[in-house]
């Protein structure tokens, strides 16, 4: 049986969105098995994204949000529903393609960076561009000196991470999940571990690949920068709910 199409999203001024989505996700449930019992992270969300959107992805720790973008990425799978980026159900795709397919299309930013400790931010940079292939050989190093500058990085490129502030290598993460110049970048509380004035730069980037039309999702618990974003959606104990934390109607 075929999941129902999630209701349209809303234009800013209360219209539907008419848009085909980039990302469309259908009835996605996710169940884990635990000793004390079934946690139920996600239930039945119906979920668009499209194209050149700034989305945030709002709610308190526990309440799904980040098991719904390992959703989107490929790195876990529902246990029910499906998840279509443009005409590809990911879920579908064996491993080895989900891997290919993760490097072409999607950056993404974590908490914590997960920057390589022994290679320089050059090199952490240059790594996807060297698994994915997309980036010509003869111009890597540039790309990659070129991103590093972007995010205001350009003197560090020859350091390693340790000798880097947290909101410097945050910002290499950025740099690095633009290596391939991926339509899609997803970023799971990517300023928790940040100062405000290194949260707002990091922000301001993200913003600006929107206005390129990048479509950016961004996981926080900051209500204050959700505001700020094009779209925000809320989670609470695996559902959607409005901003006031009710149920969202389907």
């Amino acid at each position: 049986m075929n999941a129902s199409r999630p209701a349209p999203a809303l234009t800013p001024s209360g219209a539907p969105e008419t848009r085909k989505p980039l990302i469309e996700m259908r009835r996605i449930v996710k169940t884990f098995h635990t000793p004390a019992g079934d946690f139920h992270a996600l239930k039945g969300i119906d979920l668009c994204f499209y194209e050149g959107e700034f989305v945030a992805v709002v709610g308190r720790s526990g309440s799904g949000k980040s098991t719904l973008v390992n959703m989107i990425t490929g790195i876990d799978h529902p246990t029910a529903g499906s998840v279509f980026v443009g005409e590809v159900e990911i879920h579908r795709l064996p491993e080895g393609k989900m891997s290919i397919w993760r490097g072409k299309n999607l950056g993404i930013v974590f908490q914590f960076y997960q920057l390589l400790p022994m290679l320089t931010l050059l090199e952490n940079v240059l790594l996807p561009m060297d698994f994915a292939g997309v980036i010509p050989w003869a111009q890597r190093e540039d790309r990659a000196r070129s991103l590093l500058d972007l995010v205001g990085l350009g003197d560090e490129a020859d350091y390693l991470p340790a000798e880097i502030s947290g909101g410097q290598q945050q910002s290499a993460a950025v740099a690095r999940a633009l290596a391939n110049d991926p339509p899609m970048i997803i970023a799971d509380e990517p300023t928790g571990n940040l100062d405000s004035k290194t949260a707002n730069a990091v922000f301001a980037i993200f913003t600006r690949l929107a206005g390129e039309g990048k479509t950016i999702i961004m996981v926080t618990h900051d209500n204050s920068l959700a505001r700020r974003t094009g779209r925000a959606v809320y989670l609470s104990d695996g559902g959607l709910v409005n901003s006031a934390g009710q149920e969202a109607r389907r």
